[in-house]
């Protein structure tokens, strides 16, 4: 009779294991249970609060540092601001015990030149997880941020790569590679349709068009969501099960050849058995 496979548990930055299982909202509670719940999911709208503010704070005053600062310590300061703001609030998460994550192994690429970072996108988490740990990143990001009052300052400042239009964003992510940064990239182009634990979707082009034109070698991530939260339909302020559980694993490197289709169809076949496959 066939039997379930057993996920392996995840272990934190602190070597903390984890994993499925964590108590939801109204399951399980022990006695006093439902004071302890309503604190911590006032304590979860708080941060997500907090983060609104965070990120706010920053936009404001980077939009105007845009126009004062040279552009390369403009841009290095706007990433580097985003990545310890990011890595600050999932420190407060862990702290609280609201999130168990390994995003170790992305320090190995922290220093790398001239780089693109290819990841699947189960949730919106993804970016806060990967631009926590890779400072010298510029993101692909919607074009509609950009006019954000809460991210526009701050992606504007950083660099970060505008998407408006396919060719647009391939010319502008093979400028920040040709200056020897590193692009992040979510080849889906959306998140993953069909919850946490659904294969990639349909990847675009573009990673392909980016990385040949720029010369640049593509890294793979693969990131293992165990939590729906901001998986495709769930809103800001539903709380999910907590602890948040996340793993971040590196993939194989690739270089792009010169027939991008080829390319981006062997990429996608690469993610779509990577997470199928169980970790070794």
């Amino acid at each position: 009779m066939p039997t379930s496979p057993v996920r392996p548990r995840v272990a934190d930055d602190d070597g903390i294991a984890g994993g499925r299982g964590a108590r939801g909202p109204g399951r399980g509670r022990p006695p006093g249970g439902w004071a302890r719940d309503a604190l911590v999911g006032a304590a979860f709208h708080l941060l997500v609060v907090l983060f609104g503010l965070m990120t706010l704070a920053w936009s404001l005053p980077a939009g105007p540092l845009r126009h004062l600062m040279p552009r390369r310590r403009g841009e290095a300061l706007g990433r580097a601001a985003i990545a310890t703001g990011f890595r600050w609030f999932l420190a407060v998460l862990r702290t609280l015990g609201m999130i168990r994550c390994d995003l170790g192994a992305l320090d190995a690429l922290r220093d790398e030149r001239s780089l693109l970072v290819a990841c699947n996108h189960p949730t919106l988490m993804d970016a806060v997880l990967l631009v926590s740990r890779l400072p010298r990143a510029a993101c692909i990001t919607k074009a509609s941020l950009w006019n954000s009052p809460f991210l526009g300052g701050g992606v504007r400042l950083a660099g970060y790569v505008r998407n408006d239009g396919a060719l647009p964003m391939v010319r502008g992510g093979v400028d920040v590679l040709r200056r020897g940064h590193q692009v992040l990239v979510f080849p889906e182009g959306t998140r993953t349709a069909g919850g946490v634990g659904a294969p990639p979707g349909r990847f675009s082009r573009s990673a392909a068009l980016m990385a040949r034109a720029a010369g640049a070698p593509v890294q793979t991530v693969l990131i293992e969501a165990e939590t729906p939260y901001l998986a495709r339909g769930w809103p800001l302020f539903r709380r999910p099960p907590l602890p948040l559980v996340f793993r971040v694993r590196l993939g194989r490197r690739f270089r792009a050849g010169d027939d991008a289709a080829a390319f981006t169809a062997e990429l996608e076949r690469y993610f779509r058995a990577a997470l199928a496959a169980p970790p070794g």
